[in-house]
């Protein structure tokens, strides 16, 4: 579906206080790295991610997720009694119930009228939750929408460090886990409206969408464990972004040099420059955050988009892709008018 009256008012990110180096955790799997052979610098050689963050112990993701879209609400400018509908994106849940937006919702002091629900989809949710939105507001349903996502990756993270040091750890068992000690955390907020409410918005033109659920095994993940076919993965997921490239091509007349900024779901280096290979994305137009972030999930593509905005890679009217692929396999592709 196209949007024609769909706008982003705003989009927020925040970043967790402590900041864990790959070095740091290379430190505590060394017995296991030389036991099994891998070699010291394994986690940063592979990944090219030097760092993740963590949130304060016990923190939930409905809090982050709430300081995300309180600071997006802000920044648009409205006060919450004017949405319609909160949406959750988050893979990180307080409880299987209730429903993390539900405590959002709370939390943000959310009228009675305003719709609130988690979507989940892996790391495509936060785009899944846009064009949710966005089919709301061009129906007449809401005028206001606001999508927020809280990831955080500490448990997942030092869950697996502790496999990984037991003595009965294998090579399978290590390559099986190694994609946990990418991820990282933090929240993301981002307010959607009418565009004639939002004169100053940036139009929001919709996304395509296709699977391949045929791969549906190739990364399985719980709150404390994920074991991935990290080769396969990145196999399938380059061949399900060709072809969906190639639907936006057709749908949506995409061609070579029609957009000027693009906002990709980063796993690791090796996954953004075969993901940009593929395509025939520059990177320059790239903006880069796994370095520093590592894989953020649904989180990183409105991380990414924040930050790019604020360090002034993307200015008033350039055309952003937003990109992304997610266990399952699904993928995902949206065009802001900036």
């Amino acid at each position: 579906m196209e949007f024609n009256q769909v706008s982003v008012m705003s989009v927020a990110h925040v970043d967790p206080p402590h900041r864990i180096t790959s070095q740091s955790i290379d430190d505590q799997l060394a017995e296991t790295m030389q036991r099994i052979g891998a070699r010291p610098g394994l986690l940063e050689g592979l990944s090219g991610i030097r760092a993740r963050r963590f949130w304060d112990e016990d923190t939930r993701p409905s809090q982050v997720a709430a300081q995300a879209g309180r600071k997006a609400l802000e920044r648009a400018g409205i006060s919450g009694d004017q949405l319609g509908v909160v949406i959750n994106t988050s893979v990180c849940r307080d409880f299987i119930e209730p429903s993390t937006a539900c405590l959002v919702h709370g939390e943000l002091g959310l009228p009675s009228t305003c719709l609130n629900f988690d979507l989940g989809n892996a790391c495509l949710a936060f785009i899944n939750g846009m064009e949710v939105a966005g089919q709301m507001i061009e129906s007449g349903a809401a005028d206001y929408a606001l999508v927020v996502d809280g990831e955080g990756s500490r448990d997942v993270t030092e869950a697996t460090i502790a496999r990984l040091q037991d003595q009965d750890c294998k090579a399978e068992d290590f390559r099986a886990q190694f994609a946990a000690l990418t991820l990282g955390s933090g929240a993301a907020g981002m307010v959607l409206a009418r565009s004639d409410l939002a004169p100053e918005g940036h139009r929001f033109l919709g996304c395509v969408n296709d699977a391949a659920t045929e791969w549906r095994h190739l990364c399985e993940g719980q709150r404390d464990y994920m074991q991935t076919d990290t080769s396969g993965l990145l196999t399938q997921g380059l061949k399900l972004a060709a072809k969906t490239w190639q639907r936006g091509r057709e749908e949506r007349n995409w061609r070579p040099g029609y957009f000027d900024q693009f906002v990709i779901h980063q796993v690791s280096h090796v996954h953004t420059e075969k993901l940009c290979q593929t395509l025939g994305i520059d990177q320059e137009r790239c903006f880069k955050i796994y370095q520093e972030f590592g894989n953020i999930g649904p989180a990183g593509v409105p991380i990414t988009l924040s930050k790019a905005v604020e360090a002034g890679q993307i200015q008033t009217g350039d055309r952003v892709a937003l990109l992304g692929i997610g266990s399952g396999l699904n993928c995902s592709m949206g065009e802001i008018v900036w």
